[in-house]
């Protein structure tokens, strides 16, 4: 008997319905119809609940392939999650390409480095571009964490995926402005990112 249909059966031993479980797992309503559709299976933490109030093990509810799989999956998940995180750590860093002095400034006949506040020695639109991209970068960092914290899976990849091409872009205009410096911090950033990526893609597989 698989799973969903030794929890079907338990509850209805039970004589509860769905909803009447759901509260007594403190789960909601929609995951208890999953698992008994055979459309998922419950975290380890809800595994072990469920065993508690059945009284049954845990071994009885899932073999133990099934069992290994899952702990496997969510192990998988949590790595992506923490990368999440980190990923958006790193790009939040790039709102101190804004603030520390990587820019040369000319003044006196000596060469100074000064933030981006007070670094006029290129154009405006220039200037404006290198805003527009740390604001994007440190924007996307905060939506990448806020997500992470509520693990929510959707558009992770592409969100990664997105994040990694506008520093690419970055690392490219910095070199063409020909700001050493800010070229140096954004390409590590670029490789933590990278090296972070690759670390979730190979969790996913």
């Amino acid at each position: 008997m698989e799973f969903h249909e030794k929890l079907q059966e338990l509850r209805k031993q039970r004589g509860m319905t769905q909803e009447e479980l759901a509260k007594a797992l403190y789960v909601s309503r929609t995951a208890v119809s999953k698992w008994e559709s055979a459309r998922g299976y419950p975290s380890i933490e809800s595994l072990k609940v469920i065993s508690g109030f059945f009284h049954i093990s845990i071994d009885d509810l899932l073999s133990a392939d099934t069992l290994i799989s899952l702990a496997e999956k969510e192990k998988d998940g949590k790595i992506c999650n923490i990368c999440d995180l980190l990923f958006g750590m790193i790009d939040i860093c790039f709102g101190l390409l804004a603030v520390l002095p990587l820019y040369p400034s000319v003044a006196d006949g000596m060469i100074y480095s000064v933030s981006l506040f007070e670094y006029d020695e290129v154009k405006k639109w220039i200037l404006f571009c290198y805003w527009i991209f740390f604001g994007f970068m440190v924007v996307m960092g905060l939506v990448k964490m806020f997500l992470a914290k509520c693990k929510v899976e959707t558009g992770r990849r592409i969100l990664m995926e997105l994040s990694l091409v506008i520093n690419g872009i970055v690392v490219i205009f910095l070199g063409v402005t020909r700001v050493p410096y800010a070229i140096l911090i954004s390409f590590l950033l670029f490789v933590l990112k990278g090296i972070l990526f690759l670390q979730c893609a190979k969790a996913n597989k």
